[in-house]
């Protein structure tokens, strides 16, 4: 996670100077695949043009600081309808929604729950799966994001 808080805070204020909103860093290592993928949104949208600006910025920052020793891919991308959950905010502003956790630890067996985000609370999440209720920390969240509602 040290290296996601590092990226984060080496790249978020490019972003928002630009005038987007910087909602996360992933950082998948895959040897000569690694991806570093930085999500950005704007209440117009985002346009291939905006994430290009992103990137252009982003990898300035990237050269001099070299915060990464190996190759990688950098990508920019707007949140999509599996819109990424990066932050106890995010979790907040999408209460009653379905969402989708990975866990870095097991809550009574299990790392993966898919359900209705039900509450959050002082760093709490509180997700119904299943007609079963779920209290999980949120530091031990791996990865989150939105279930698109096609209906």
């Amino acid at each position: 996670m040290a290296k996601i808080d590092k990226l984060t805070d080496m790249l978020r204020p490019a972003a928002e100077a630009l005038g987007y909103e910087f909602l996360g860093v992933e950082y998948i290592g895959q040897g000569k695949h690694t991806i570093l993928r930085i999500y950005i949104d704007h209440e117009n949208g985002i346009t291939v043009d905006d994430c290009a600006s992103v990137s252009h910025q982003a990898s300035g920052i990237l050269e001099v600081e070299d915060p990464i020793s190996s190759q990688f891919n950098l990508e920019v991308s707007s949140p999509g309808l599996e819109r990424p959950l990066f932050t106890l905010a995010h979790f907040e502003q999408f209460v009653g929604s379905e969402v989708q956790i990975r866990c870095h630890v097991g809550v009574n067996g299990r790392r993966k729950f898919k359900g209705k985000l039900i509450s959050t609370d002082d760093q709490q999440l509180k997700i119904m799966v299943d007609n079963v209720e779920f209290v999980l920390d949120f530091g031990d969240v791996d990865k989150a994001n939105l279930v698109p509602d096609y209906s």
